[in-house]
């Protein structure tokens, strides 16, 4: 059998992990929004139309931040329609996907939404076919107290109290040619930043997401920042990524290395952002915002474009997702926890419906996709300080990405609880044997193992008739003797390991 090692030592920090980088995305895109968290008449919604369902997914999902409400859509939205009374909201055409906006759902449902799911909202602007007055306008209409003709508006509307939303996107993907209202990095950049001290005059504890590129394959990548942060460093906290990996070539092997481009993607950005900072001479560093990502089948997409004129909510990439997939969330979990102390915030796209860990039927059911799994548990037991571990074990070849590690993997330990958890995935065809050194923890002693595999079942999905055929599996809690314990990964599988400790 194939072996791997791995040292934990709590000695050995990365950062705290954020409870951020477990968000999701709402964007107003197919079914996310209507017949996903909202859809009135539905036996599980209530007076709101609030999907009681989906709300106790979203919760059981661990998800900590959600961003709304898009995602292409927002470069063409006006916030206003999708405020005061329903039945006054204008219906309109979303260039971004071809379809028809009723605006039934608007910031207001939103945030009662968010609140009811226990979650922070993380909002966006629209600097696509807007620009500073706009965003400043829904600043003061969602955040300022009062006394003002916008703040008095909400007032109107029925919420007395500012919501006090504190994470703003200044736009999306605006380096893409099929963005509406698409901008050169100098463009963008001079809007982004006269549009973010604008917004700070209103409420300075605003936290702003300046656009990095769309992917790391765009031909502007890395200038496109550079470029961007030369305007922006100073008034933003985050420049964004975004990223999805398809397996739609059927390549296994490569799909299961997606972390490896992940990694990558952040030590670019990362650099280009310090590159700039120096240039400035500023001495904060900047954070990323990875506020996209997820497994997405992209082929499909436009097929369900083409095949249908303008309508309401049509379904849209509505993907299933296999045993395959779920091991890759894990390990993109995985790389974004190692990441802790450059990364600040992550959004899974999207919650429901949308390439979503929950699923719906209209008047029907909601269940757990795949990929729902290794969210909910690296969300639940992902908590404390997150350590650095350096594997050492087999490699294996890709076509996409060479040479990839087998073993994939990171540790988070709470120093209040001495729990320690230990998330690991074997990326290889065969079981791997994984050597795990934990002397530099007291009284070290295994208390869970949870694994998806993968190798017997790669293309197996969940659905409403079998909505637990992909669910983590217990297997044998791991032994430690003097401070070392191994533990057998299955092939092409995720993994959480759980200690118990004496603490430090």
């Amino acid at each position: 059998m194939r072996t791997a090692a791995l040292t934990v030592d709590p000695a050995f920090r990365i950062a705290p992990a954020d409870r951020r980088l477990f968000g999701s995305f709402v964007e107003h895109m197919g079914r996310c929004v209507y017949g996903g968290v909202y859809e009135p008449g539905h036996p599980a919604a209530d007076e709101l139309g609030l999907r009681a369902d989906v709300l106790e997914l979203t919760r059981e999902l661990g998800v900590s931040t959600v961003r709304y409400p898009g995602g292409n859509f927002v470069s063409g939205y006006r916030w206003e329609d999708g405020v005061g009374p329903v039945g006054d909201r204008p219906r309109r055409l979303d260039l971004a996907w071809k379809t028809i906006e009723t605006n039934a759902f608007g910031l207001n449902e939103f945030m009662i939404w968010a609140r009811t799911a226990g979650v922070e909202p993380m909002m966006a602007v629209n600097l696509g076919t807007r620009g500073v007055q706009e965003a400043c306008d829904l600043l003061e209409y969602a955040n300022h107290p009062g006394g003002t003709r916008l703040s008095d508006l909400r007032r109107k509307h029925g919420v007395e109290d500012p919501y006090g939303i504190r994470l703003w996107c200044l736009g999306n993907e605006l380096d893409g040619p099929w963005q509406v209202g698409h901008k050169t990095a100098a463009e963008y950049g001079r809007l982004a930043a006269e549009t973010a001290r604008a917004m700070k005059l209103i409420d300075p504890e605003v936290s702003l997401v300046a656009c990095g590129s769309s992917n790391r394959g765009m031909p502007t990548f890395a200038s496109w920042e550079a470029t961007v942060l030369e305007h922006t460093y100073e008034h933003v906290d985050y420049i964004s990524a975004h990223t999805y990996y398809d397996p739609s070539d059927g390549d296994v092997d490569s799909i299961l290395a997606s972390a490896v481009d992940m990694d990558l993607f952040i030590d670019q950005v990362v650099a280009t952002a310090d590159h700039v900072g120096a240039r400035l001479r500023q001495t904060r560093k900047l954070k990323i915002s990875f506020d996209e990502w997820n497994v997405w089948y992209q082929a499909r997409l436009q097929a369900d474009l083409d095949r249908r004129g303008w309508v309401e909510a049509p379904a849209l990439i509505e993907d299933d997702f296999t045993a395959v997939d779920a091991v890759v969330v894990g390990d993109l979990l995985i790389t974004l926890l190692k990441h802790a102390d450059r990364v600040g915030v992550a959004c899974q796209a999207q919650l429901a419906n949308v390439i979503a860990p929950i699923r719906t039927r209209n008047g029907g059911p909601a269940w757990r996709q795949s990929i729902f799994h290794p969210f909910a548990l690296t969300a639940r037991y992902a908590r404390g300080t997150v350590l650095r571990t350096e594997p050492a074990g087999p490699e294996y070849d890709t076509k996409r990405h060479g040479s990839a590690p087998a073993i994939s993997s990171t540790a988070v330990y709470d120093e209040e609880t001495g729990e320690l958890a230990v998330f690991a995935v074997n990326r290889g065809a065969d079981e791997l044997a994984l050597d795990l050194d934990l002397r530099s923890l007291p009284a070290a002693a295994g208390s869970e193992h949870h694994t998806i595999a993968a190798g017997a079942d790669p293309g197996a999905i969940n659905t409403p008739d079998e909505p637990n055929r992909v669910v983590p599996r217990e297997l044998d809690r791991p032994a430690v003797d003097g401070g070392r314990c191994t533990v057998r990964l299955p092939g092409r599988s995720w993994n959480l390991l759980r200690f118990t400790t004496g603490k430090n």
